[in-house]
């Protein structure tokens, strides 16, 4: 069984009533949750409400017999017979203003999955049933099979917004979400606050979830979801599979740095590596590794803490000097330059790191690999995303492992400064659309 929540647009409301309804059906079922594109954050609170791993699905990162795949196999990992996948933005929102690739449509289409479409009523009524009325017919291929209204003032104005839908639209009403304070959650640049900072964050679950048991039929939901034919189609590899030799690969894992691609992890496994977990802010040095992976995150809020572990500093500055192999992405990168907004870093590069008020890189991103590296060979293209307030004061000519075709990357369309062994980048990696970064940073693991 599957089904696809997907909004109107941005602000709707999906992610509460996607958690609180994953946290609903979870009292009773496995769920498997999913997330539309590239994020990080809204699958935090997924896998809070449903003890499941989130995944994320994306029509940029991968082909379609890739997304059937991806779904099937997060399905079978955590014995679920349940999929409930969270879209991005509007329903049909992606790279093109008339294609899908990159949009929530896409990954329907993929999936063969019904839609349950939600939609902000704040003071609407028939000019709901008209937006509805205009999603079903943009694109037949959508099976747009229910509706949840969000922000109806009261039951008289729930009732009205229901019967103008369904009478002008033929599309069941499931439900509709009162206005409510408590059903907000705290932002920040990158979005929602992520779950693992926030200790009182079941709180706001547990309240998401009884909320929808109180204002959507999940009856009516889960018959959607059974109504679910076989998922047809191809079905396509995921990542590489090279490297036999046992490697133990070192991962920041932490409140601070916590942006990680399950599938990255998993990939790094299927190549024969062992996950060792490790904490820049509370360890005092890095693990008995052979390989050191950091990923992105929120160094800048920490970066007093992080100056302040000298010992751990130091000793992945030692780790990179003995030339093996680092990889840092994002929060990653800013952690190994000289400086995190004055504060010291590593200093692996010496360049300093710097927060801007605006946004320095948002976007989908074609790599192209210049030069060899620990994740890529010269000549491989891939694919990721960047999303940063921040920017590195380059003041020389480093050496840069990609060319970025598409995006922004570091300075000059170039990314991935590389220095002995290590590589920093701004570009998120997802193993999908990048099928060779599991294999390469194992075997550059022990082929030294």
């Amino acid at each position: 069984m599957r089904i696809v929540l997907a909004g109107t647009g941005s602000a709707v409301g999906k992610t509460t009533i996607s958690t609180g309804i994953m946290k609903a059906l979870s009292e009773e079922n496995k769920v498997q949750p999913f997330k539309v594109g590239p994020d990080y954050i809204d699958p935090t609170y997924h896998t809070l409400a449903t003890g499941n791993r989130s995944r994320n699905l994306d029509s940029f990162f991968m082909s379609e017999g890739q997304i059937r795949e991806a779904f099937e196999r997060a399905l079978n990992i955590s014995n679920s017979q349940m999929g409930i996948i969270e879209g991005v933005r509007g329903l049909y929102e992606g790279i093109s203003p008339v294609g899908d690739v990159g949009n929530t449509a896409s990954i329907a289409k993929a999936l063969d999955a019904p839609v349950i479409l939600i939609v902000n009523t704040r003071s609407l009524v028939k000019s709901a049933a008209a937006i509805v009325l205009g999603f079903k017919n943009l694109d037949p291929q959508i099976k747009i099979e229910g509706v949840i209204l969000n922000m109806v003032k009261n039951r008289r104005h729930y009732l009205k917004a229901k019967e103008a839908v369904e009478t002008l639209t033929k599309t069941q009403v499931i439900g509709g979400i009162p206005r409510e304070d408590s059903l907000t959650v705290e932002q920040r640049h990158l979005g929602l606050v992520p779950a693992v900072e926030r200790e009182n964050i079941l709180g706001f679950i547990n309240k998401w979830g009884q909320v929808v048991q109180e204002n959507i039929d999940l009856d009516a939901l889960q018959e959607i979801m059974k109504s679910s034919s076989k998922i047809s189609g191809n079905r396509e590899s995921l990542w590489e599979k090279r490297n036999t030799k046992k490697v133990k690969i070192g991962v920041a894992l932490d409140e601070i740095f916590s942006f990680y691609y399950q599938e990255n992890l998993e990939a790094l496994e299927d190549n024969s590596a062992e996950i060792i977990p490790f904490s820049p802010y509370h360890d005092e040095e890095i693990p008995d590794v052979d390989a050191i992976y950091i990923g992105g995150g929120y160094p800048e809020i920490f970066s007093k803490e992080l100056e302040n572990n000298h010992s751990m500093r130091y000793s992945i500055r030692k780790f990179h000097l003995d030339e093996r192999p680092i990889y840092g992405e994002c929060g990653g990168l800013m952690y190994l330059m000289g400086s995190i907004n004055n504060h010291e870093m590593c200093d692996v590069f010496h360049y300093p790191s710097l927060m801007t008020n605006k946004v320095q890189g948002l976007s989908y991103v074609i790599s192209k690999a210049q030069n060899d590296n620990i994740i890529s060979k010269e000549g491989d293209i891939y694919r990721g995303h960047e999303f940063h307030y921040s920017k590195v004061v380059v003041d020389d000519k480093p050496k840069f492992a990609f060319k970025i075709l598409r995006g922004r990357g570091i300075i000059d369309s170039k990314d991935g400064i590389m220095l002995k062994n290590t590589v920093a980048s701004y570009v998120h990696t997802h193993a999908v659309a990048c099928p060779g970064f599991a294999s390469n940073l194992t075997r550059n693991a022990w082929d030294l």
